[in-house]
């Protein structure tokens, strides 16, 4: 419990501050706090809070019995990966290849992962949930794939005679000129 004494602190309202701030108490009448002065902007006034009471030894909240922790525990249902895998026909496993398309919870067999299913679907990745970990592969990158990428159509050195990343210059026209 604070000391209420001359000289003490005390947690009241500051007029001047307009919060609960720790006071210094300056007087008494009897063992009523009559005058504090507060300890971050130094004003004096009359205390008129209520008398401070013993603080609770602890804020935390409330412990558990172990019923309520059981009856927590029964409520969280998580289903493992094992259980996952077993809905599925294992045998019907696609290999994985990145020109495989896949869709969401097919099964696939990687070569250096195991077994993994996959969790999401995008354009050209797929996210796969394996025993362990979680990885982000390629998929559905067939032949079409390779011919939608741009050919390069800079010079070369055998065409223009100089670097393939600037310009080919056009001696014919310079020669012309002359």
């Amino acid at each position: 419990m604070p000391s209420l004494k001359v000289g003490g602190e005390v947690d009241t309202n500051c007029n001047k501050c307009e919060l609960n701030l720790a006071h210094t108490i300056l007087a008494m009448v009897g063992t009523t706090i009559a005058r504090v002065k507060c300890n971050t902007c130094g004003s004096e006034h009359k205390f008129r809070g209520a008398q401070p009471m013993a603080r609770a030894n602890s804020f935390s909240a409330p412990r558990r019995t172990s019923e309520q922790k059981e009856a927590a525990a029964a409520a969280k249902i998580s289903v493992g990966f094992e259980e996952r895998l077993k809905k599925h026909d294992l045998s019907k496993a696609k290999k994985y290849s990145p020109q495989t398309a896949f869709v969401l919870d097919d099964v696939m067999d990687h070569p250096t992962f195991g077994m993994g299913m996959v969790t999401a679907v995008r354009a050209d990745k797929v996210d796969v949930s394996f025993k362990t970990f979680e990885k982000t592969l390629l998929h559905a990158r067939g032949a079409g794939a390779a011919a939608a990428k741009p050919a390069f159509q800079g010079a070369t050195k055998s065409e223009g005679g100089g670097h393939a990343d600037k310009p080919p210059s056009d001696s014919s026209s310079q020669s012309s000129e002359s």
